[in-house]
């Protein structure tokens, strides 16, 4: 009888100390400041401070919550009042250091916005793009944050914390329901293994046609690029030939071989990137190796052009207005350079869509990869904001099924990371997060 007592009093006190875990972010949140703010973001994704609810409402909160989670990204976002206990300068960094994550931060600050990250989960550059992207002058909290993480996930490098588990961020779930949910989880166990087997049979099933559909693509690019290596008719022992021009041509060669290679060996969408990489790195090649031999000033390394990357590396940037969406400026060749300037529409690389031939930025999900191999590091978001592709690209799903990549983030680093990644004081001063403008320089650390 006694053994009997000890064993409910054992169950109801493991009750109440998991009701005491459950209910204790609740608790937590009346409180306000950096260390509160970074206590909760240790936990999940997104953290609304009491101060600031009248910006983001728990719904909108939760739903971005589990957005950045089903991800599995690194990405964490505050939103906070414009007050003493958070001041602009050094915020970014004080909230890195007592968070402790590698990851990418956004934070949402009276009404402005900006964002900071590790450079081992995004490129300076790629933050700046991204938050010059999506920042608007009155821009309601809920907008401007989901397109910022609908554009940052696709491209963000690394996993979410372990700590942040795979709940949602409701943390008002009572005791009884979870009793409930594990009951129905042991016993739903053979369904659940049923969807998830379904669901990977219809992920393979769809890349295996994204995949069919972008050889077309690739395999016209390597085709392009052979052809190119013969009209350069370039032979090693030519008269005139050095050392130099020698080494262009073999690494054009290279290219080419390891492209073709690659392409050979390709069983996932993803993959692809690494062919056009080769083949962005062979035209390069070619195009030094026309400047030696003509005996012009080497080019600079650019990305190719934009509107088709066989036309090779950009002769400089030109705005662009893409259908529905707003100005940006893009990498272009001459070529498309002068028919722009002339009022013309550029030569755009088009591809096969279920709608007939189109271009590629309007096209299907498949061409990310394709394209992400010759606009790399950071470029490709503002790039194709706004347009068909760049919608796409900004889906979780897209990020899990067709977005590869092996990267470290989103791991508990505590203080040891790169401090000049997170500024030191860019929120004070003229043009900071609570003055007219917002902050200018996202992303410029």
């Amino acid at each position: 009888m006694r053994t009997r007592a000890i064993s409910v009093w054992s169950a109801l006190g493991g009750l109440m100390l998991l009701l005491l875990l459950v209910l204790a972010p609740t608790a937590g949140a009346r409180a306000t400041g950096v260390s509160d703010a970074a206590a909760a973001l240790k936990q999940g994704p997104v953290y609304v401070d009491p101060g600031a609810a009248d910006q983001l409402s728990k719904a909108d909160a939760d739903a971005l919550a589990q957005k950045i989670k089903n991800a599995d990204k690194p990405l964490l976002v505050a939103v906070l009042p414009a007050n003493a206990q958070f001041p602009p300068e050094n915020l970014f960094q004080n909230l890195r250091t007592q968070t402790g994550i590698t990851g990418l931060y956004a934070i949402r600050l009276g009404d402005g916005f900006d964002a900071r990250a590790d450079r081992s989960v995004m490129s300076r550059d790629a933050v700046d793009n991204l938050v010059t992207s999506v920042r608007q002058p009155g821009a309601d909290a809920a907008t401007e944050l989901n397109n910022f993480v609908d554009q940052a996930l696709p491209t963000l490098r690394g996993s979410a914390p372990a700590s942040w588990g795979s709940a949602g961020t409701d943390s008002g779930v009572p005791v009884a329901g979870l009793v409930t949910l594990g009951a129905v989880v042991v016993a739903g166990g053979a369904g659940a293994y049923a969807v998830v087997r379904r669901n990977r049979l219809r992920k393979e099933a769809e890349e295996r046609a994204a995949l069919d559909r972008l050889r077309v693509v690739v395999d016209e690019d390597i085709t392009a690029f052979g052809e190119e290596l013969e009209r350069l008719d370039f032979h090693p022992a030519e008269r005139g030939a050095d050392d130099a021009m020698r080494g262009d041509y073999e690494r054009a060669l290279d290219s080419y071989d390891r492209a073709k290679s690659l392409m050979g060996a390709v069983t996932r969408p993803h993959e692809v990137r690494g062919v056009t990489e080769a083949l962005e790195d062979g035209r390069f090649s070619l195009a030094v190796l026309a400047a030696r031999r003509e005996s012009r000033p080497l080019p600079e390394r650019r990305p190719p052009c934009f509107f088709d990357p066989r036309h090779g590396p950009a002769a400089g940037d030109r705005t662009w207005t893409p259908a529905g969406g707003a100005p940006r400026q893009v990498p272009v060749c001459a070529a498309d350079a002068a028919r722009l300037d002339d009022g013309l529409d550029p030569v755009a690389r088009t591809v096969d869509t279920d709608t007939g031939r189109r271009p590629y930025w309007e096209a299907g999900p498949a061409y990310g990869p394709w394209a992400g191999g010759y606009f790399g590091g950071g470029m490709l978001p503002g790039l194709l904001v706004g347009t068909m592709l760049g919608s796409m690209l900004a889906t979780p799903a897209y990020a899990s099924e067709y977005g590869g990549g092996d990267f470290q983030g989103g791991d508990f680093s505590g203080a040891d990371f790169s401090s000049g990644d997170f500024g030191s004081s860019d929120f004070g001063g003229g043009g900071d997060f609570g003055g007219g403008g917002g902050f200018d320089g996202g992303g410029g650390f």
